[in-house]
C-alpha cells in the first residue's frame, strides 16, 4: 500500500524544478508515490518531467492539454492519488533530506485528520523561519476551535498547503479539493473548510519546506488579472461561513481579514497593470458592500485609523458597472 502521496504542480518552472525534483529523490521510499502534474508548461519544464519519470521512484507524470491553475493542477493529483496520506509542495520549492520519513511519523503518533508543519522562506540568499500561528505542538486539538480570535494571527492564516500532511479520510469527506480554477488565495477557502470541517489537527516543529519567494514567473509577483482571484476566494469563505452553525463567532474573524487582504492589495496598487488597479478598486467596493455590514463595521472599528479610512472611503465608492468578480 502507497503509504504517502506528494502532489507536486508544475508550471514553466524549469529553472527550479531540478532543485524540486532532487529534493524529492532525497526523500524517496518504497511506500511515497509522487505525483508530478505538469500545467501545460511551455518551457523546457515537460522535457525535465519526463526525464524525472523515469529516473526518480515512485513518480507519476500526469500533463493537463490546457493551463488550469494551482488549484486545479493540485485537484488532479488528489485524484490520482493512492496513498493514506497526502501533501503537496509546489514546482519551485524544495526538501530537506528525510522530511516526508519524518512527516508521516509524526501523522501515525498523533493520529489526526491532518498536520501543519513550520517552514522556511528564502528570498533570494536570505532565509526566515515561519512558524504555525498554534501555541501548543504534538497535541491533539479541535481544529474549529483554532480560528478564533479575530484580532490575531491563527491558523486559517497560515494558508499553506504544503506546509503539512492530511489523511486520506478527508478526501472521502470532500473536504481535501481546492475551488476549481482559482488562480490565486486557492489556498484560502481550503484551510478554512478543514478548520470549519474536519475533526483534528495538530502542529509540529518540523522544519523541512523551503518555500522559494520571489519567483518572477509566480503569481504574487505579477500584477495582472489573475490576482484578482482573492475577491472570489474570500467570498466563498465569507458565504461558507455565515452558513455555519457558528456564525457568529466565526464571521467577524472572516470578514476582517478579508479587509485585511483588501488593504494589503490597495496597499500595493502600483504593481498592478493600470485596467487592472481600476479594477481592483471597483471588486474591492463591491466586495465591501457584499459583506455583512454590522460585521463589517465592526471589524473595520477594530482597525488601525489608516486602513480603516481607506477601506470605509473604498466602500463609499459609487458602484462601478459590472462590478462583481
Amino acid at each position: 500500500m502507497v503509504k504517502l502521496s506528494v502532489i507536486v504542480p508544475f508550471y514553466n518552472v524549469q529553472q527550479y524544478a531540478p532543485d524540486t525534483l532532487r529534493s524529492l529523490k532525497a526523500n524517496a521510499r518504497e511506500d511515497f508515490e509522487f505525483i508530478l502534474v505538469d500545467d501545460c508548461s511551455r518551457d523546457g519544464t515537460p522535457g525535465i518531467l519526463a526525464r524525472a519519470e523515469r529516473e526518480l521512484p515512485g513518480a507519476v507524470l500526469v500533463r493537463h492539454e490546457q493551463n488550469g491553475g494551482l488549484a486545479t493542477a493540485r485537484n488532479t493529483g488528489i485524484d490520482r492519488a493512492r496513498g493514506e496520506y497526502l501533501t503537496f509542495l509546489d514546482g519551485d520549492d524544495w526538501l530537506a533530506p528525510g522530511y516526508f520519513g519524518q512527516l508521516v511519523a509524526a501523522m501515525e503518533e498523533l493520529g489526526v485528520d491532518f498536520l501543519r508543519t513550520d517552514h522556511v522562506q528564502c528570498t533570494a540568499r536570505a532565509r526566515q523561519v515561519h512558524r504555525v500561528p498554534v501555541g501548543r505542538r504534538n497535541q491533539v486539538l479541535n481544529p474549529r476551535e483554532a480560528i478564533l480570535p479575530a484580532d490575531r494571527s491563527t491558523s486559517v492564516d497560515y494558508a499553506f498547503a504544503w506546509a503539512g500532511v492530511y489523511h486520506r479520510r478527508l478526501v472521502d469527506k470532500g473536504l481535501l479539493h481546492f475551488t476549481d480554477g482559482l488562480r490565486t488565495a486557492e489556498d484560502r477557502p481550503w484551510i478554512w473548510k478543514l478548520h470549519r470541517e474536519a475533526e483534528s489537527f495538530a502542529a509540529v516543529s518540523l522544519l523541512g519546506v523551503f518555500y522559494r519567494r520571489g519567483v518572477a514567473s509566480s503569481l504574487t509577483q505579477i500584477g495582472d488579472v489573475r490576482q484578482l482571484d482573492f475577491i472570489r476566494a474570500f467570498d466563498q469563505v465569507v458565504a461558507e461561513t455565515a452558513a455555519d452553525r457558528d456564525a457568529d463567532a466565526l464571521l467577524p474573524k472572516a470578514v476582517r481579514t478579508y479587509c485585511a487582504i483588501i488593504s494589503h492589495h490597495l496597499g500595493s496598487i502600483e504593481r498592478f497593470e493600470p485596467a487592472v488597479a481600476k479594477k481592483l478598486k471597483s471588486l474591492s467596493a463591491a466586495a465591501l458592500r457584499r459583506m455583512p455590514q454590522d460585521v463589517l463595521d465592526k471589524a473595520l472599528d477594530s482597525m488601525d485609523v489608516q486602513r480603516a479610512t481607506k477601506l470605509r472611503r473604498l466602500r463609499r465608492r459609487p458602484a462601478a458597472a459590472g462590478a462583481a468578480a
